[in-house]
């Protein structure tokens, strides 16, 4: 099976499970797999946009399937889990794509523990969740890859949120360490860490003003917003054999920006104290 560039598909018959896989960069991502020969796994909390992308991936006579889920939920997954052994047998990539920053939370100090619960939950927990379902089976057959999206707020300080980057951080640790423990049995860890990118999350097209896009040029290194499937091409390259003496590492997937600097104080923004918006601060 070729996929549309002509070259050789590179997960050919691979299991590849894609949590977040109904929208934005895990959909990108599911469609990618899918044209590489892979028999994808779509696991998302909405029903709906999960039907949508396997319907997508099905137009094109290649192999998904959507299974609602909770990945917040421990004995959600665990079930999960043992629907895609059942099913196929073996899993040999796992995508952990779920994040969200949830909401703009003010100051560290006005915000509530409960708030840190959710963010530790959707951006951390599920990683640990999933990846520990997965796993054995990867162990077992001394083959896998994993591959977790964290963010570049993990690689640089986030003052909008410090506890949402203290999570995608630990996503990065998490990866480097779990790489290092399962290495000898054939299995690979690694991540990206997104930055500027189009997304469910992050709709830039719809945030920002026509004047602020035509700054897209001036202020990331490569001249443009990121779209998902910029994100879906690494995480190919690291699902695949092409990065076979790669583990432990994290690809920051920002366009430069992290290169180029970060967050300044901005005096035009009245309501927010930081931006990283392509607009003079």
């Amino acid at each position: 099976m070729n996929d549309e560039t002509g070259v050789d598909a590179l997960l050919r018959d691979r299991v590849a499970v894609v949590t977040g896989g109904g929208g934005g960069i895990g959909a990108a991502t599911a469609r990618l797999f899918a044209r590489h020969g892979a028999h994808v796994v779509i696991v998302d909390i909405d029903g709906g946009l999960a039907a949508r992308t396997v319907d997508d991936i099905a137009a094109s006579d290649a192999s998904a399937v959507a299974v609602v889920t909770d990945v917040r939920d421990a004995a959600a997954v665990d079930e999960l889990a043992r629907s895609v052994l059942d099913r196929y047998g073996r899993v040999d990539v796992l995508v952990n794509n779920v994040g969200h920053w949830l909401r703009h939370p003010g100051n560290f100090v006005d915000t509530d523990p409960r708030f840190w619960d959710e963010l530790y939950r959707i951006n951390l927990q599920h990683v640990f969740l999933v990846t520990r379902a997965f796993l054995p089976a990867m162990v077992a057959r001394r083959a896998g890859a994993v591959v977790n999206v964290s963010s570049i707020e993990g690689l640089r300080g986030y003052p909008e949120d410090p506890v949402y980057a203290a999570f995608k951080a630990a996503v990065i640790q998490f990866t480097r360490s779990l790489a290092v423990q399962v290495g000898s049995h054939g299995v690979r860890v690694n991540a990206i860490a997104p930055d500027v990118t189009e997304s469910l999350q992050v709709p830039y097209s719809q945030w920002l003003s026509a004047d602020e896009r035509a700054q897209w040029p001036h202020w990331v290194p490569v001249g443009r917003m990121g779209v998902p499937e910029d994100q879906a091409r690494v995480i190919l390259f690291l699902a695949s054999e092409l990065s076979g003496f790669v583990t432990g590492h994290t690809v920051p997937t920002d366009g430069g920006t992290g290169a180029a600097g970060g967050w300044f104080r901005s005096s035009r923004r009245p309501d927010r104290e930081w931006t990283n918006r392509p607009i003079a601060p």
